[in-house]
């Protein structure tokens, strides 16, 4: 499997032969995943809690169901207080990680999110991520001086042509400039990508893949492509839905090409795969898990892609079913916040 951490052609050749496995072949590239997991980070599991700020966005991605031109979701932002008062339950409910997450750009304001992350800082006493979309370097990094350590932007796909199809009001150049102006403040960078856009190939897949490695990211999270009902691209199927398989080699692939990468089991696909979609992700090289911590009311309203799940439920039930999940398949929930440990990057306060 060496190959695949190569450069170059031979890189692209391995990951796409890797991606490609299936039955018993497939079967032992994600247990090779899986063991690498196992030997880099141990039996734990990092948590980190997800608060969803607001389901404002000026963008209009052509798939996200809280596009700016979706006139039936209603709309909301959470106040200062109730985003402090969430991550401090989830704190106290054992996530050393929360992720602050809205549209883009963040509607309470720059100023005001500068503000709750400093609070939450100060307060709480985790790590805080934020993933608010692209912003000006001055404003990263006043986020970075309040206390923000990471910072999650997905490329969404390494092929250009399609990342217009998807963001008509974005370029791929500016989300891959943020992520570099990002590093370079310090920040611990995040990113990852879509899988089975519409017009995707495999070797889209590895290009993605190898653009990961090459940007050397500290954590990585991808998911399936699932268009909302109110979004242009309704109806449109992914890519890999007649081989659904592929979801889950990318993931294996990615753990070993990237392996010392932070890669979480993310929501999208407990969506696909409701009895056990996160659960396989932790058996073919996930390391993280990410509990919706939002409080009611405001889970429904935040909806990216049909059939999101735990949109009923209370924050500390999600947090609850996280644990008993994890330690059904003999895992633990990791001690500690769980910083960078690839390519050098690992957290200074």
């Amino acid at each position: 499997m060496t190959q695949a951490r190569g450069n170059g052609a031979s890189g692209i050749d391995e990951v796409i032969h890797l991606l490609l496995q299936r039955g018993e072949p497939g079967r032992l590239v994600k247990e090779e995943a899986d063991a690498l997991r196992a030997r880099t980070f141990g039996d734990s599991v990092h948590l980190r809690g997800i608060i969803e700020i607001s389901n404002r966005c000026s963008k209009n991605c052509a798939y996200c169901g809280i596009r700016a031109g979706n006139s039936a979701v209603q709309r909301y932002t959470m106040a200062e207080d109730e985003i402090v008062a969430a991550a401090r339950a989830a704190a106290l409910g054992g996530c050393q990680t929360i992720v602050l997450q809205s549209g883009e750009p963040p509607a309470m304001g720059d100023a005001a999110l500068e503000r709750v992350i400093g609070r939450i800082d100060q307060e709480c006493g985790v790590a805080i991520t934020v993933s608010c979309g692209v912003r000006p370097e001055e404003v990263y990094a006043a986020w970075r001086a309040a206390g923000m350590r990471r910072y999650l932007l997905r490329f969404e796909t390494s092929d250009p042509d399609l990342f217009t199809r998807l963001h008509p009001d974005a370029t791929l150049t500016e989300r891959l400039a943020a992520l570099e102006t990002l590093r370079g403040l310090g920040v611990q960078v995040g990113s990852g990508f879509l899988i089975g856009v519409p017009g995707e190939e495999v070797e889209t897949l590895a290009r993605n893949i190898l653009l990961c490695r090459d940007l050397d990211l500290d954590m990585i999270g991808v998911g399936p492509f699932i268009a909302h009902g109110g979004t242009p691209l309704a109806g449109v199927p992914n890519r890999w839905a007649d081989d659904p398989e592929m979801y889950f080699m990318v993931v294996a692939v990615l753990r070993l090409v990237q392996e010392r990468a932070h890669i979480p089991a993310t929501t999208a696909y407990d969506a696909l795969f409701p009895r056990d979609g996160r659960e396989r992700l932790l058996r073919c090289g996930a390391n993280v898990f990410m509990p919706n911590v939002t409080p009611q009311p405001y889970r429904a309203a935040y909806q990216l892609y049909p059939g999101k799940p735990c949109t009923d439920e209370a924050s500390g039930a999600c947090l609850g079913c996280a644990r008993l999940r994890i330690e059904a398949l003999g895992l633990r929930i990791a001690e500690g916040a769980g910083d960078a440990v690839t390519g050098g990057h690992e957290w200074r306060s």
